[in-house]
């Protein structure tokens, strides 16, 4: 995986991060959106992490 690879799905993964916590309520935050924000969040550790070791 190229380093420019890595930087499309770090910019990708901020958007889609981003676009979720748009759309979060201010209460009742439904399990699901939570779950999601989380394995994200965690993805988006992961490539920052390789990147960085590259």
């Amino acid at each position: 995986m190229g380093g420019e690879d890595l930087e499309k799905q770090i910019i990708l993964l901020k958007e889609e991060i981003d676009e979720l916590k748009r759309r979060w309520p201010a209460h009742s935050v439904k399990a699901e959106m939570v779950e999601r924000l989380e394995e994200l969040e965690e993805k988006l550790e992961r490539l920052r992490l390789l990147q960085e070791s590259k």
